[in-house]
């Protein structure tokens, strides 16, 4: 594990004392302008972030674990939460949870606070596509765990559900139905879960015959209700509109069921809707929805004890050296009202 930068290390490199270091954070009027260019240059290029924790740190070990993630107001994350508490608890910690809001903006921020912190460790679902915010936060040298994703091009450890198996379920069930022509409510293309997901999709498709052109995309910016609601309006509009729809998350899907219902539009007889993740609200529509059933509780509570274990590996008493591990659980399809009209 990557060791942590500290003031020694910048007073190192930028040629002055520990105590100069100190007084460009908190007496930058008593440096010298140009030393404090020097000081503030060795910050930048090491990567140094000021512990405001550090009289915490002096007692021990933090006993925070950071969690950021892309929607608390998506019901499945918040089972992630229950999970991850419920172990860090066991362990004597508590947890932060903060929300990126799917914007890899906000997510750099939350990364910097942790960092900030010293939180004793971090597990994250990643919302920036290009992996820019991950490799900024690896040189703080706080472990990390990757929850909801594969850790692809990465060492860290992961915990994920096959998501290109849970496409491939839930467009299986929809073709077995007759389905020949299904919409894909996406969410945003630079999600791993949805791409994945949609490549379980044609796989679907391609097992029964059909080529990608039966699998009609409908991307949308965010994966909550009202972006399902525009999906459906889209949905409505098409000439050609496809006989069901898969969406990407639960949310989109109940989202899409409002749209179809305000138009009319009779579901499943009419058009079928399968979504993901099997959040309390799907057995609660007014159509109750099929929905492919990810283990979030059991996804938190996992991704936080590898957490532990790296953490602990290296202390006192600890089992030494930690071997990373990527942890993919299977999903289950749950048929519900919203798909089941014979066709």
């Amino acid at each position: 594990m990557a060791q942590s930068v500290g003031i020694k290390d910048v007073a190192r490199a930028a040629g002055v004392s520990v105590g100069t270091v100190s007084n460009v954070f908190n007496r930058p009027e008593t440096v010298a302008g140009e030393t404090r260019a020097r000081v503030l240059s060795a910050i930048d290029r090491l990567g140094y972030v000021r512990s405001e924790s550090a009289r915490q740190l002096r007692a021990g070990r933090s006993r925070i674990m950071g969690l950021l993630v892309l929607d608390m107001g998506n019901p499945f994350f918040v089972d992630v939460a229950r999970g991850a508490e419920r172990a860090a608890r066991d362990a004597g910690l508590g947890v932060m949870v903060c929300n990126s809001a799917q914007n890899a903006a906000e997510e750099a921020e939350y990364l910097s606070l942790f960092a900030e912190q010293r939180v004793r460790g971090v597990l994250l679902t990643p919302a920036d596509a290009t992996g820019r915010n991950i490799a900024a936060f690896r040189r703080h040298g706080i472990p990390f765990v990757l929850v909801d994703r594969v850790a692809e091009g990465t060492t860290e450890c992961s915990v994920s559900v096959d998501d290109v198996a849970g496409g491939a379920l839930a467009v299986r069930h929809l073709v077995d139905a007759g389905h020949r022509s299904i919409a894909y409510v996406s969410g945003p293309p630079g999600l791993n879960q949805v791409r994945d997901r949609r490549a379980g999709a044609l796989n679907a498709l391609a097992e029964a015959g059909l080529g990608p052109d039966a699998l009609r995309e409908l991307p949308t910016e965010r994966l909550d209700v009202a972006a399902g609601r525009d999906a459906g309006a889209r949905l409505l509009g098409l000439a050609d509109r496809p006989t069901a729809v898969f969406c990407a998350n639960d949310l989109l899907a109940l989202g899409v069921l409002q749209a179809l219902y305000a138009a009319g539009v009779v579901v499943p007889d009419d058009l079928a809707i399968v979504g993901y993740d099997d959040i309390e609200f799907a057995a609660a529509a007014a159509v109750p929805l099929t929905s492919v059933r990810q283990p979030a509780v059991t996804m938190g509570a996992l991704a936080a004890e590898l957490l532990l274990e790296e953490t602990e590996a290296g202390t006192e008493g600890g089992a030494g050296r930690h071997e990373h591990r990527r942890v993919v659980l299977q999903p289950e399809l749950v048929v519900r009202r919203s798909s089941l009209a014979a066709r």
